[in-house]
């Protein structure tokens, strides 16, 4: 089913859309310096910076050294150092290896084409036409200080240079370079990995200029899409320095107190609003050796510092490197896995033994209780006021992270709010540690603090003298409150719609437990879904219903977007399942009905509705978007139309439109075989294709070229919300559509046929081909003995129909509980 060589398939490749932001629209809208890019150090972080620089439309060249000698293979072939092949080996390799990382440092795999590849030696002075050259060497003061001297020598005055360092000292890089040099230099630090990892350090230095500082901020946050956090040039600047501190902490008190890696792990993960990588699963994803380097780096970059005894690595980490346990690129580390006949198991290690052991179920009342608390505040209060051994071990972690934060603010930032967005952006906390103080109540922790004998930092004694928090609600706005001399105010970013702020300042226009309408100003107002995983209810669908009328009515265009992990997973798979099992099918026709007629209102709302999904939009979720009259999506997303999963098909109207969009291109009057456009559907759907990239979504056609896309996730509703008020003059509401094209009988012949191979080639079962059958019902237009032109409410009629015909067969009931038992989809 791979292969289209026909006449139309060949019309389709020429019609097909390759994802690039138009450089030239982000240059004119940011009024952006920066066009070219070079990077010099292609390893592990230079090739993906590289990389995502291609994601947003951006050229590069990546710079490494040229081999000083050659390997068994070149010689071999007769190579000189001279030899073309030889001088790029090493950039090349490296890229090479970039490329096959997973998750992809791509976008689109065809963005590797605007990398060019070179080395050190020969092609430095093609770093004179970058506007801006970012260093990625080697983390040696030296080596770094030599590639700047050489940057100085090649790169065009004006242009901007930057480091990318994960904590040396910024100045002491550009020491020696020219004054233009100095003056367009700073720091700019990534963190790993580049496409993925929200936040961006930039760290200026005293002769960086302001315009400089301020192009870089702004192409970080607007292009890249990055969270930027202004950094003073202190060692291991705001993320690291907080982040290193709070792991060393959770690794030494685990060992001290006799903690297993399993129950730190257990603690240390949401409930301590952290990621579920927690302490001894992120270090295996780092590299055990690599938190001995880094601990010891910090140590001896800090040697007034008063925790510094904190830094360096525990004797067992040591003892672990040298029995070879270097976590996940060793296949072994604190957690090890192993392949038996029934399958795979984690172990632990032992540390004591330094064995490896079946993993223990963490057992701890405080654990079980917070698991039910969403609000952050609240569940990180509940845990530290409960009693057991996991709240102990959380206060006396959580309460030297809060301390050091509370003693290094004002060494390492400029204000507090930069401070905790370092910890959110670059190391996934869910509040920062300044929120963390706040939510447990700023004069309790210092009372606690003080029973124990323990130092208070002056500045948290400061905040209980002023009123007892750092943060005041009706100063968010503004980005937090002075505390003194030292802490600038931090201004709001205008271009980022906070629908909870909004919700508190009383702008919900109209509520249910699934859903809201929230007024987000000038005139727009926001469809926010807000039920577990935003699965498509009867509340969530009413309110939708509801977001038409009230814009109709009141305002002048709709988005729909909300805050939630998800965008939408889709329909409600335990509802669904129920009443079929109850054999409710009057019940589930009315639902099904209900959901057609909510997203058809959608589509031909009188003002315009903008969509702005993000992360994941399955099924019905993908669904609504493609029923939007644009869409405003995060570059981050993964869209697609899954059902087939749970033994379903699309089931709102997302094959209709699917039909529709394939041939959309072509003119009404053209003799051309629509069969290809019709499999490549079949394609998409029966293979149940998902996005990983919004502009992937784009080549699948979940997404059209006029739909916009925000690298951005934070200021992912401001755009969706002005691509709306952009559609505002001369808007024309949808009408549908009478004269659909489908094949009928010919068309489901064909592609009966290709099932039938595809299943004998053993890429499918049989009921995975008897779900594709049905996908291809509805696209070619149900049995018609001719090709003819259909309306939409016959083509959702036929949806729907065969939609609950698979709701009454055994086999789809498996997959649904399956499904929601494991969260993995079953093929039976």
């Amino acid at each position: 089913m791979d292969d289209i060589t026909t006449r139309g398939g060949r019309f389709l490749a020429g019609l097909a859309n390759s994802y690039e932001l138009n450089l030239d629209h982000w240059n004119r809208m940011t009024n952006s310096p920066i066009r070219k890019a070079a990077v010099i150090g292609a390893g592990t972080m230079g090739a993906q910076i590289a990389a995502h620089l291609a994601n947003v439309g951006v050229p590069s060249v990546l710079l490494d050294i040229a081999p000083t000698e050659l390997t068994d293979d070149e010689k071999a072939k007769g190579f000189a150092l001279d030899s073309p092949p030889v001088r790029n080996r090493i950039v090349k390799a490296q890229f090479e290896r970039m490329t096959k990382l997973k998750p992809s440092p791509f976008y689109l795999a065809s963005n590797a084409n605007l990398v060019t590849l070179g080395n050190t030696t020969d092609d430095m002075a093609k770093i004179a036409d970058a506007d801006w050259i970012i260093e990625a060497a080697i983390e040696r003061p030296e080596v770094k200080k030599e590639v700047h001297a050489a940057i100085d020598r090649h790169r065009r005055p004006g242009s901007i240079v930057s480091s990318n360092t994960s904590g040396l000292g910024i100045a002491a890089m550009s020491a020696g370079c020219s004054d233009d040099y100095r003056a367009h230099f700073l720091g700019t630090h990534f963190f790993n990995p580049p496409r993925y990892m929200h936040l961006l350090e930039v760290i200026p230095t005293a002769e960086t200029k302001p315009d400089v500082l301020a192009a870089i901020s702004d192409f970080g946050a607007r292009v890249l899409g990055k969270g930027i956090v202004r950094c003073k040039d202190t060692p291991y600047f705001i993320g690291n320095r907080i982040g290193c501190f709070a792991m060393s902490v959770q690794a030494l008190t685990a060992h001290t107190d006799g903690y297993t890696i399993d129950e730190v792990d257990a603690i240390t993960g949401p409930p301590m609003l952290r990621p579920r990588s927690a302490t001894f699963r992120l270090n295996d994803i780092v590299g055990v050796d690599l938190i001995i380097d880094v601990a010891k780096n910090i140590y001896d970059a800090l040697p007034n510092d008063e925790y510094r005894e904190v830094f360096p690595a525990p004797e067992f980490i040591h003892e672990m490197v040298r029995r070879g346990l270097r976590g996940a690129k060793a296949d072994a580390g604190f957690y090890k896995r192993i392949r038996g006949a029934s399958g795979s198991e984690i172990l632990t290690l032992n540390l004591k033994t330094f064995e490896y052991e079946p993993r223990q179920k963490v057992q701890f009342a405080s654990l079980d209780a917070v698991k039910r608390i969403a609000d952050p505040r609240e569940r990180i209060k509940a845990l530290l006021n409960a009693d057991d051994r996991a709240a102990e071990y959380a206060w006396k972690v959580l309460s030297q992270t809060l301390v050091y934060a509370a003693e290094r603010a004002e060494e390492i930032s400029d204000d507090l709010v930069s401070i905790d967005n370092a910890m959110k952006w670059g190391w996934n906390w869910e509040l920062g540690p300044f929120e963390q103080w706040d939510a447990l109540g700023v004069e309790n922790v210092v009372a606690r603090l003080e029973r124990e004998g323990r130092k208070v930092p002056k500045l948290a004694r400061k905040v209980v003298e002023e009123g007892g928090c750092f943060f005041r609600r009706q100063e968010a706005a503004a980005g937090g409150r002075r505390h003194d001399g030292v802490f600038r105010e931090s201004s709001i970013d205008p271009e980022v719609i906070d629908l909870r702020e909004l919700k508190a300042a009383g702008k919900t226009v109209k509520s249910n437990p699934d859903a809201s309408l929230v007024d987000v100003g000038d005139g727009v107002i926001c469809l926010e879904f807000h039920n577990k995983l935003n699965t498509m209810g009867p509340g969530l669908l009413a309110m939708t219903r509801e977001a038409v009328r009230e814009v109709e009515t009141n305002f002048d265009a709709l988005i729909i977007g909300n805050h939630g992990q998800m965008f939408s997973a889709g329909a409600n798979l335990t509802l669904l399942l129920a009443n079929a099992q109850n054999k409710e099918w009057d019940e589930i026709n009315a639902a099904g009905n209900g959901f057609q007629v909510s997203l058809m209102a959608v589509k031909c709302c009188a003002k315009p509705v903008v969509c702005a999904p993000f992360a994941q939009a399955l099924g019905g979720g993908c669904e609504i978007v493609l029923h939007s009259r644009r869409v405003q999506a995060s570059a981050e997303l993964y869209l697609g139309l899954v059902e087939l999963g749970v033994g379903l098909i699309p089931g709102a109207g997302g094959l209709k439109e699917m039909t529709i969009r394939s041939q959309e291109h072509i003119p009404p009057d053209a003799e051309i075989d629509r069969w290809p456009f019709i499999q490549r559907v079949l394609q998409t759907v029966g293979m149940a294709k998902v996005s990983t990239s919004a502009p992937e979504a784009r080549e699948l056609g979940f997404l059209r070229d006029h739909d916009g896309i925000s690298t951005n996730p934070r200021r992912l509703l401001f755009e969706a919300k002005h691509h709306a008020l952009s559609l505002r003059n001369g808007f024309q509401p949808y009408r549908p559509r009478n004269d659909i094209p489908v094949l009928g009988q010919a068309g489901l012949a064909k592609a009966k046929l290709e099932l039938h191979i595809f299943q004998r080639s053993g890429y499918a079962s049989e009921y995975d081909v008897h779900l594709a059958t049905k996908v291809a019902t509805v696209l070619c237009g149900g049995n018609l003995t001719a090709p003819r032109l259909v309306s939409e409410q016959y083509l959702l009629d036929l949806e729907r129909e065969n939609f609950i015909s698979l709701l009454g067969e055994p086999k789809t009931h498996e997959r649904i509980q399956h499904m929601l038992k494991t969260g993995k989809a079953l093929r039976n």
